[in-house]
């Protein structure tokens, strides 16, 4: 396995974590398969969502992957009046990531992140170690601290 930029950060944070490696040759990379697939339940694998505010720009929000993020918390958290979803094409160029591996960690830049409080129900949880096919669990805490990100309720 290759280490991506995520777990060499989480590697020189010293956050204890575990690295999942899963197969994507049947093209099932949506997060209830991925869950299964590292043989996690989907309340504990969490999906990188990256949206555009009307006035805080880019924000990027960290959600259970059998829910959807509701856009109305979501700007409420990131103190805008109106937030949406960036395009895909334009995932790679502002975080570095590509569809299916956006990890809260290690993005290009720092944006505003947010994790839904949910995740706090777990003593740890999952999320994109930075490539399709490799995911990272690690305490809730240890992410929040590493992506400087708060906890909220989004779903």
């Amino acid at each position: 396995m290759t280490k991506t930029n995520v777990i060499r950060i989480l590697e020189s944070a010293g956050a204890p974590h575990v690295v999942h490696e899963y197969d994507t040759s049947d093209g099932k990379i949506d997060g209830v398969s991925v869950a299964a697939k590292c043989g996690r339940p989907a309340d504990m694998v969490f999906k990188t969502l990256v949206t555009t505010g009307k006035t805080t720009g880019p924000n990027v929000f960290v959600v259970p992957v059998e829910f959807e993020l509701d856009l109305k918390k979501a700007a409420t958290a990131a103190g805008d009046k109106y937030i949406e979803m960036i395009k895909s094409k334009d995932l790679e160029p502002l975080t570095g990531y590509i569809h299916g591996g956006c990890s809260p960690i290690g993005m290009k830049k720092k944006f505003p992140t947010f994790i839904d409080e949910t995740a706090l129900l777990n003593d740890t949880i999952c999320v994109s170690a930075g490539r399709v096919g490799l995911q990272a669990e690690l305490a809730p805490g240890d992410l929040a601290r590493i992506a400087g990100a708060e906890f909220r309720d989004l779903i």
